[in-house]
C-alpha cells in the first residue's frame, strides 16, 4: 500500500479545479472561467485499486491550491499563504501549465536573475514594512519584517511564471510538470513549451494532459504512485474530500455568483452558512419498512419524497452597489442565484434543498484579517466545537 499528499500547483485559470475534479471523480472544487476561482487548499482523495503486475494499491490525497498571483488585498495574501502552506506538507508537487497561455519566462540565467528579484516566500519569510514600521505585506507566519532599503529592490516579479518556477525551484520533492489543455492547440507547438520549461528546471516526469477531456489522466495517477512513499490511509476509502458539506454549500454558492455577475461583484463576494438543518434521521427496524411507491394515472410509480434539508446564508459584498447588482431588479439575480445554486446543492446532498439567502454590505472585508478568518472552514468547525461545549458544560451547570 502506498499514500501520500499532491499539491497542484500553477497559475490562476490553469485548470487545476478541473484536474482536481477530473481525478477524485466527484466535484470537490467549484469551476468557473474566472481568475482566482479557488480561495483555499481543497483537499480530493482518490482510491487506487492494485493493478495487475507489481503497481500497488495507493491513496493519492491531492491538495488543490489557489492560482499563484502577486498579493493585492489582505484577501489575496491570505490565498498565496495557503499555497505556501500546501507545499509544506506534500510528496510531490505538481506544477500544472496551461498549455494555451503564453509563458513569460527569462530567457537567460532564469535561476540567477530569479534569485536576485523574488523574495524567500513562505514561512519564515521576510514581510516588508515602510520605513516608519508599518506592515503591508505578510508573505509567512512568524516571518521576520524587512525594511525597504533592506528589501529586494524589485518586489513587482518580472513575471508570475518566474514565481511560480521559484517556488518550484525552492522544493525538496519530486515535482511534475503537467502541461493541461493540450486538446486547446497544435501538436507542433507542444514540443517548443516542453523545452523551454525543461530549460527552467529538472521536473521528475513531464507529462501534456487534457483534464476537461480525461486525456493522459490514467498515466499521471501511475506515475505518482511510482513516488508515492509506502503507508497506510490517511482517509476512510469511501471518503473523497476533508471538507465539510457546510463548506461545500458556500462554495457551490459562490460559484454561481461567479457564474451570474460580472466585474467586481465576484470578487467581493464571500458566503457563509448561517444555518445548516440536516433532515431527521430515516428511522430503523421496524418502522424503517419503506413505503409503497405511489403509482401514476399514467401508469408507473411516483418519485420517492426526499427529506428536506434547511439552509440559510449569507452573501457579504463591500459596498450598496455591489449589493443592488447581487439581488437584481425585483430580486431576480438573486433568485437566479439561489434557484441555480439549490439544484448543485440538491445534487450533492440527495436531500430537496430549502434556500435562504440574504445579502449584507461588509465595507472593506477583503483587508479584514478578522473577517477573513471567519470565512476558513477550518476556524468555523474550531468554533462551533466550542460553542457546543459551552452549551453541554451550561446544562450540566444549570444541573
Amino acid at each position: 500500500m502506498k499514500s501520500g499528499f499532491v499539491s497542484i500547483l500553477g497559475r490562476p485559470n490553469a485548470g487545476k479545479s478541473t484536474l482536481l475534479n477530473a481525478l477524485v471523480g466527484e466535484k470537490v472544487a467549484i469551476v468557473t472561467s474566472k481568475p482566482q476561482t479557488t480561495r483555499n487548499r481543497i483537499t480530493g482523495v482518490l482510491e487506487v485499486p492494485a493493478g495487475k503486475g507489481k503497481r500497488p494499491a495507493a491513496q493519492i490525497v491531492f491538495v488543490d491550491t489557489p492560482g499563484v498571483h502577486k498579493p493585492g488585498t489582505q484577501l489575496d495574501r491570505r490565498m498565496m499563504q495557503e499555497v505556501y502552506d500546501a507545499l509544506e506538507t506534500r510528496d510531490v508537487v505538481i506544477l500544472l501549465v496551461d498549455a494555451s497561455r503564453e509563458m513569460q519566462l527569462d530567457e537567460g540565467d532564469s535561476a540567477a536573475v530569479l534569485e536576485a528579484q523574488v523574495p524567500e516566500a513562505g514561512p519564515g519569510a521576510p514581510a516588508f514594512v515602510e520605513n516608519e514600521g508599518t506592515e503591508v505585506s505578510e508573505l509567512g507566519s512568524g516571518a521576520p519584517a524587512l525594511d525597504r532599503e533592506q528589501a529586494p529592490r524589485k518586489r513587482d516579479w518580472r513575471s508570475e511564471d518566474e514565481f511560480v518556477l521559484q517556488l518550484v525551484r525552492k522544493l525538496d520533492c519530486p515535482v511534475f510538470l503537467v502541461i493541461n489543455k493540450i486538446d486547446l492547440i497544435r501538436r507542433e507547438e507542444l514540443l517548443p513549451l516542453i523545452e523551454s520549461l525543461m530549460k527552467q528546471f529538472k521536473f521528475a516526469e513531464v507529462l501534456p494532459i487534457s483534464a476537461r477531456k480525461r486525456d493522459g489522466l490514467e498515466t499521471l495517477i501511475e506515475k505518482l504512485v511510482d513516488y508515492l512513499p509506502s503507508g497506510e490511509r490517511y482517509f476512510p476509502p469511501e471518503q473523497f474530500t476533508d471538507q465539510p458539506e457546510r463548506f461545500l454549500v458556500a462554495e457551490l454558492i459562490r460559484e454561481r455568483i461567479l457564474m451570474e455577475t460580472g466585474e467586481e461583484v465576484p470578487y467581493a463576494a464571500a458566503v457563509v452558512i448561517e444555518k445548516f438543518e440536516e433532515p431527521p434521521p430515516a428511522p430503523v427496524g421496524k418502522a424503517a419498512k419503506p413505503k409503497k411507491p405511489r403509482p401514476l394515472k399514467g401508469g408507473g410509480f411516483a418519485e420517492p419524497v426526499l427529506p428536506v434539508t434547511s439552509i440559510s446564508a449569507v452573501i457579504y459584498c463591500e459596498r450598496d452597489g455591489q449589493k443592488a447588482i447581487l439581488i437584481g431588479k425585483g430580486g431576480a439575480k438573486l433568485k437566479a442565484i439561489g434557484t441555480s445554486a439549490r439544484k448543485e446543492i440538491e445534487s450533492l446532498l440527495g436531500t430537496r434543498v430549502y434556500l435562504e439567502l440574504h445579502v449584507i454590505v461588509e465595507p472593506g472585508w477583503r483587508e479584514s484579517r478578522g473577517f477573513i478568518d471567519t470565512l476558513d472552514w477550518r476556524k468555523q468547525l474550531e468554533d462551533m466545537a466550542k460553542r457546543q461545549a459551552d452549551e453541554v458544560e451550561e446544562n450540566a451547570g444549570g444541573e
